[in-house]
């Protein structure tokens, strides 16, 4: 076969080089046509449209033409012509084929008829092969960019925070441990409790939860920073919107105050939404075509208007007020209660029909390190609730006094050998500062339109499933 330069199929779709050579390789999606002539639709992941190979069976053996089946593997050389059927502007005649895999109709997984979402979760393998995943997999790319492109253009530093802490506070029990202990013969002390100091560490580790307590530490030096990495839980939670794996954008800002926050949240969101629009419309006109008709509508949607910033006691109160007109929650509603993801929704697409806010949170229901209002009952928290999602990112401006963070420290009975290097921060030059954290799978959610994180992730881990 002639060694002919590769172009990508995104390329060759864009062409108008007509009569000249072009090389393609690919996969066969489909195959159609009669004795004299087939029509082979060959994908290669640049795009989610594939090119139209017309092969002329008379140029071709038997013993070629047999193994092209969906799923295999091919070279084409071919000449680039205008087409004359609907769907494409150009396709290929076909010159030259080169198999490099066979794919077995009898065997192969993705044949032409419609799998479900959770038939491609059993074959995560192959699934980004599909339609489907290619273009939530181009999107997640996409956003990845755009994340680190906004948070670059605005000066800030993208920060590495440590995948493996020794912290073992509060919350240690939705923690994955990491020990290289014999488990099969645990040392332990009189009292039964595991002795770690011949562990690796010398002392208990775990998979961190978040990178935000050392992102403050970075932001009190480097002023704006952002971690972008792998988070981990060890909630049993088997639910649409619950990963034990899964990737967290964290910026933290210092002399950021809470409205500071809020503005950077908002414009975040919406530089992200922008991207997606601008540089991955085919894929999302396939997502909205085939799952959700709303989807671009909702994404335009986020763009036009100004999110409300709502203080959680008047969220309350709107909530309170539809109760009483009988709207029924699953839930119950009252000062106080952490706001479950229908109420979040009600206040954003029944209510305000656009993105919240939410700010002012009950200091009880919320993170120790969150800065204390005036009013001794609340925190200068922010979560921004999304239409479909609930809520997209949580925030708030952080306790800069010393005094006031060590004695939330001391309600919460969090051990103290974990937190004197976080307090040293109050110590040191302490700081107005903020920050939030954006669950990256959360925002493909909203961007795909899918309706299960599992979904928007490659391989999902989530409990009794760690396959592939």
């Amino acid at each position: 076969m002639e060694t002919i330069r590769r172009t990508k199929i995104v390329d060759v779709l864009k062409s108008d080089a007509f009569g000249t050579v072009v090389n393609v390789k690919g996969w066969v999606r489909t195959r159609r046509g009669s004795k004299q002539v087939n029509f082979i639709a060959l994908n290669d992941g640049s795009t989610i449209h594939n090119v139209q190979v017309v092969v002329d069976v008379d140029k071709f053996s038997e013993d070629v033409l047999k193994l092209i089946t969906t799923g295999a593997s091919m070279s084409v050389n071919g000449v680039l012509v205008q087409s004359q059927g609907k769907g494409q502007q150009v396709e290929i005649q076909a010159n030259e084929i080169e198999i490099y895999g066979t794919a077995d109709p009898a065997t192969y997984p993705l044949q032409k008829k419609g799998h479900s979402l959770e038939f491609l979760r059993e074959i995560a393998h192959l699934r980004p092969r599909t339609n489907t995943f290619g273009a939530i997999f181009r999107i997640r790319h996409n956003m990845a960019y755009a994340i680190h492109k906004f948070f670059h253009e605005r000066g800030f530093f993208y920060f590495h925070t440590p995948l493996i802490t020794a912290s073992d506070c509060e919350g240690a029990g939705q923690m994955f441990q990491v020990t290289t202990l014999d488990l099969n013969n645990l040392p332990k002390d009189e009292n039964g409790a595991v002795v770690y100091d011949g562990d690796f560490f010398g002392k208990q580790a775990s998979l961190t939860v978040s990178g935000q307590l050392e992102g403050e530490l970075a932001a009190t030096a480097l002023g704006q920073i952002y971690t972008f990495g792998p988070t981990f839980r060890a909630e049993n939670s088997n639910t649409p919107r619950h990963l034990a794996e899964f990737w967290m954008i964290e910026p933290e800002m210092a002399f950021y105050d809470i409205q500071d926050n809020m503005e950077l949240a908002e414009a975040f969101i919406k530089y992200c939404v922008q991207w997606a629009l601008d540089n991955c419309m085919d894929d999302i006109q396939f997502l909205n075509d085939m799952f959700d008709k709303e989807l671009i509508a909702r994404l335009q949607g986020v763009l036009k208007e100004d999110f409300v910033r709502l203080p959680y006691t008047e969220g309350i109160k709107i909530l309170e007020e539809a109760v009483a007109k009988g709207h029924t929650f699953e839930f119950p509603v009252y000062w106080g209660v952490d706001l479950a993801s229908e109420h979040e929704r009600y206040l954003v697409e029944e209510h305000f029909k656009r993105p919240v806010i939410l700010t002012d949170y009950p200091k009880e229901i919320k993170a120790f390190y969150m800065k204390q209002n005036e009013d001794g009952k609340t925190v200068r928290a922010m979560d921004v609730l999304f239409p479909k999602i609930g809520e997209i990112i949580g925030g708030s401006e952080r306790e800069a006094d010393y005094d006031k963070l060590l004695n939330r420290i001391n309600e919460l009975h969090i051990p103290m050998k974990d937190m004197w290097w976080y307090l040293d921060t109050r110590r040191f030059g302490t700081v107005p500062h903020s920050g939030f954290g954006l669950g990256f799978e959360r925002l493909l959610l909203f961007v795909t339109g899918m309706a299960n994180i599992r979904d928007v992730i490659p391989f999902p881990r989530t409990p009794k499933n760690a396959d592939f």
